[in-house]
């Protein structure tokens, strides 16, 4: 149980992962997001040094978040980390747990973390903390082999009969390799739970239920999980008793396929991988096999597509901008989650044009950026597609659990038309020289005869054939999101002035 004295109570949403298909996630690194007093200290990604955010920050920051159109956050893990200078830097992102029964005294207090849980539950907002079970980290004792630890530093374990003998991980073929030996190196290592031992699954069952109900927790990410076994999974998750996203850090879904019947569900780096190699390699990138991967995993995923976390940014891998300067491609890439099946996860920075490469370098901190809300055109595109994923929550009852459907284009490696109805979106990966074009058939069945389509990116209007068919040209290489303009509200902030919806329509 995480040690607290805390008066403070916290108001409680924890919730199931029906009830997270809902929302649309926006991801915090704590360190490097905002502090409290509202200070913009120098922040050098290189130094791998703590620069000084924390839970008091995210709580000031909460009405730039909103007003994007987010209502749940994810934030770094919480729990003691290993302090001082590694080789690795410091542990300011919170991965290299030490004590899991106390708190990161950089990010806050325990009042500190139930204020920001309270202050999300008051918006409606859901609070998503990240979990390490696989490893806790200590600086070797000696450079001998096999290295030496101080184990009573790792509570609430104390000894080395909970963790796995010593052993890098060598073959990631192996999957008892990859299970039972370390990650990090001799200079870093991650020393791996033995979580096959009975009292260690144990503690951290009983641990995972205390942290939630402690701190009114309505989520977690959990961090490698394929580096435990798959059946330590589903009373972890039970234990838990919210929804549970696993990171599987792999491009192939028959892989990370079963992990999905121990959690809830997965990140699914097996469609990142693809959506990214289509949209960062020029003519070469290939926009069909994100469809490809989406229509495996659709079929393959316990639950479908429906639980995922859907992502083209993260603190492990680089921004898109890293690789990609044209803002259309960008802009398509950034749509991909919005539109796509499961629940839209956006990477603090996205909204600001955030241009790290590889760890350290996407780990920025946000209050350079000045929390700037005007002339932001990421911000605005991004507040737009919030807004349509509502509106289409709101109009079709089957939105959530509706597969995503790609309609053949004659250009499938530099175009793609995904339907999940009411939305329509065009994506290409031509950048803003191109041109491009998009078919839908009447045969696809999504509209009426002559019937008015607004995009909701830009306001645009558009009318279907005569029977039902749609073509669309663009020369800029934008990316097009239709809704029909009777699924818009006249008294909304969606394309209010397209809309032909009655007056006072909520899209029910």
């Amino acid at each position: 149980m995480i040690a607290s004295t805390s008066l403070l109570f916290t108001t409680v949403l924890a919730a199931s992962a029906d009830e997270w298909t809902k929302r649309s996630i926006y991801q915090i690194v704590t360190d490097r997001f905002a502090l409290g007093n509202g200070a913009s200290p120098s922040c050098d990604t290189g130094e791998k040094k703590y620069c000084g955010g924390n839970w008091q920050g995210i709580i000031s920051k909460l009405d730039y978040i909103q007003g994007m159109g987010f209502d749940a956050i994810w934030i770094s893990p919480i729990v003691e980390n290993i302090e001082g200078a590694t080789e690795g830097g410091e542990a300011y992102h919170g991965y290299w747990a030490q004590n899991i029964n106390s708190l990161n005294s950089h990010f806050g207090s325990a009042d500190d973390l139930k204020s920001l849980s309270n202050a999300l539950h008051e918006r409606n907002m859901y609070l998503m903390v990240d979990v390490v079970v696989n490893h806790l980290v200590a600086n070797p004792t000696s450079d001998s082999w096999p290295q030496t630890f101080d184990y009573s530093l790792l509570q609430p374990f104390g000894g080395s009969n909970c963790f796995h003998p010593e052993c890098f991980i060598t073959d990631y073929n192996n999957q008892t390799n990859v299970e039972q030996c370390w990650l990090g190196y001799s200079g870093l290592p991650l020393l791996d739970l033995d979580t096959e031992n009975t009292t260690t699954v144990n503690t951290m069952y009983n641990w995972v239920k205390d942290l939630v109900s402690d701190y009114s927790i309505d989520g977690l990410r959990v961090d490698t999980v394929k580096h435990v076994r798959k059946d330590f999974w589903p009373q972890f998750a039970a234990n838990a008793g919210v929804y549970t996203v696993g990171e599987v850090f792999i491009g192939d879904v028959p892989y990370a396929a079963p992990y999905t019947n121990g959690l809830d569900s997965i990140l699914d780096y097996p469609t990142y991988f693809a959506v990214y190699n289509a949209f960062t390699n020029g003519a070469s990138g290939n926009m069909a096999v994100i469809a490809d991967m989406v229509t495996q995993a659709q079929n393959q995923y316990n639950h479908g597509t429906f639980y995922v976390g859907s992502f083209v940014e993260n603190q492990d891998n680089p921004r898109i901008q890293s690789v990609v300067s044209d803002q259309s491609i960008v802009k398509n890439v950034i749509t991909w989650p919005f539109i796509n099946d499961g629940i839209p996860i956006l990477y603090y920075g996205q909204e600001q044009g955030y241009q790290g490469g590889n760890d350290p370098a996407n780990r920025e901190a946000l209050w350079f950026s000045g929390f700037n809300t005007e002339s932001k055109p990421l911000l605005n595109h991004i507040k737009a597609l919030n807004a349509a994923r509502k509106q289409a929550i709101t109009y079709n009852p089957s939105f959530l659990y509706s597969k995503v459907n790609f309609i053949p284009q004659s250009s499938a490696s530099s175009t793609l038309a995904v339907s999940k109805p009411p939305l329509l979106a065009l994506l290409t990966n031509g950048g803003s020289s191109s041109t491009e074009s998009w078919s839908i058939p009447s045969s696809a069945g999504l509209f009426s005869a002559n019937e008015t389509l607004v995009d909701v990116l830009t306001c645009d209007t558009i009318v279907t054939g005569s029977d039902g068919s749609l073509s669309v040209t663009a020369r800029d290489g934008l990316p097009k999101v239709f809704m029909p303009a009777k699924t818009l509200s006249p008294t909304g902030s969606l394309c209010a002035g397209e809309a032909e919806g009655p007056t006072g329509f909520n899209g029910a």
